[in-house]
C-alpha cells in the first residue's frame, strides 16, 4: 500500500503540472483525485490490525519492536509485523509422528502424547528471535523437546512399568519437564496427556512368554498347596485312627472279652440245641452251651 500511495502521488504532480499547462481542470481535479487516494493508501499502510486472540511483533529495518497485542495500531509504513496466535496448539506425537522409546531394559514401545501449548504474549519478542515464526516455534522448540523428553523419562523406567503400572507417574513427570523447558521460553505447557503406549513386536513377545510362565508358576504352586493339605488329611486321619485303636486296646482285658463273647454266643444259643462257644483260651476247657434248656 506505501507504493501504491507513492504512484498515486506521483502522478497527482504529473496531473496537476500538466493541467496547470493546458489550463486544464479535469487533469487538476484528477490531480486532486489522485493525492487524495495516495493519502489514504498512505494511511492505510500505516495501520495494522491485529484481530483478537493474537499478538504482534514490529520489526523495522532489522530492529525488533515491542509487542503489539489486539486492536489498532500504527506503525511506519517501512515496519513488517509478525503475528502469532495467543490460542492453545495441540502438538500431537502419534501415527507417523509417535514417539519410539527404550525402557531401562531395552524394551522398544512406541509412545502416544498430546502436548498443548500457548505462546504467552510478553515472550513474543523473545520467540520471534528465537524461531521467527508460530509453526518454526512448533517445528523447533515445542516438537524436539517434547520428543526428547518423552525418551528420557521411559528410559528410567522398566517395560512393564512403561506400559501397565507407572503410566500416570511418567506422564506427570513427562508433563513437569516439558513445563520446565518450555516456559522460560515463553510457552505456556497447559497440557500433556500420555495417551496410549504400545509395545513393540518382540517386547510383546517376551510379554506373552511371561504371562504364561507366571500362569504355570501360579498352577503349579496351587497343585503343591492341594497336595500338601490332601497329606495333613490323611496323616490327621491316621492319627486320630491310632489313638482310638490305642484307648481300645487299653480298655479291653481278658476278662471282659470273654464275658462279651459268652454273651454274643448265649444269643446263637437260642436258636441252636448245642452251640460250642469258642471263648476260652487255649488253657483252659471249651464251654458248651445247651440251646435246649430254657
Amino acid at each position: 500500500m506505501f507504493v501504491i500511495a507513492i504512484l498515486l502521488v506521483i502522478a497527482a504532480v504529473v496531473l496537476f503540472f500538466v493541467g496547470r499547462a493546458n489550463g486544464s481542470a479535469g487533469l487538476k481535479f484528477g490531480a486532486l483525485g489522485a493525492v487524495l487516494a495516495g493519502v489514504f493508501s498512505l494511511i492505510v499502510s500505516m495501520t495494522y490490525v491485529i484481530s483478537a486472540y493474537e499478538v504482534g511483533v514490529p520489526v523495522a529495518f532489522g530492529k525488533v519492536g515491542s509487542p503489539m497485542t489486539s486492536g489498532m495500531h500504527m506503525k511506519s509504513p517501512f515496519t513488517d509485523v509478525t503475528t502469532f496466535s495467543t490460542r492453545p496448539v495441540d502438538l500431537n506425537l502419534s501415527d507417523k509422528d509417535v514417539v519410539e522409546v527404550r525402557s531401562s531394559q531395552g524394551g522398544v514401545m512406541y509412545a502416544e502424547v498430546t502436548v498443548k501449548w500457548a505462546v504467552v504474549p510478553s515472550k513474543s519478542v523473545e520467540l520471534y528471535k528465537l524461531a521467527g515464526s508460530e509453526d518454526a516455534i512448533q517445528q523447533r522448540l515445542v516438537y524436539p523437546d517434547s520428543r526428547e523428553i518423552v525418551r528420557n523419562v521411559f528410559a528410567r523406567y522398566t517395560s512393564e512399568q512403561g506400559y501397565a503400572s507407572d503410566r500416570e507417574k511418567i506422564n506427570a513427570e513427562i508433563g513437569a519437564l516439558i513445563k520446565e523447558r518450555l516456559v522460560p521460553r515463553g510457552i505456556d505447557v497447559t497440557t500433556v496427556n500420555l495417551r496410549n503406549v504400545k509395545p513393540s513386536d518382540s517386547l510383546q513377545g517376551q510379554i506373552d512368554r511371561k504371562i504364561q510362565q507366571q500362569q504355570s508358576t501360579e498352577r503349579a504352586l496351587e497343585a503343591a498347596r492341594t497336595a500338601k493339605a490332601e497329606s495333613d488329611r490323611r496323616r490327621i486321619e491316621a492319627e486320630g485312627i491310632a489313638r482310638a485303636n490305642k484307648i481300645l486296646n487299653d480298655s479291653l482285658t481278658d476278662k471282659v472279652l470273654m464275658n462279651q463273647c459268652i454273651d454274643a454266643f448265649k444269643e446263637a444259643a437260642a436258636k441252636n440245641a448245642i452251640y460250642t462257644v469258642p471263648c476260652a483260651n487255649g488253657a483252659s476247657a471249651p464251654v458248651i452251651v445247651d440251646g435246649s434248656k430254657r
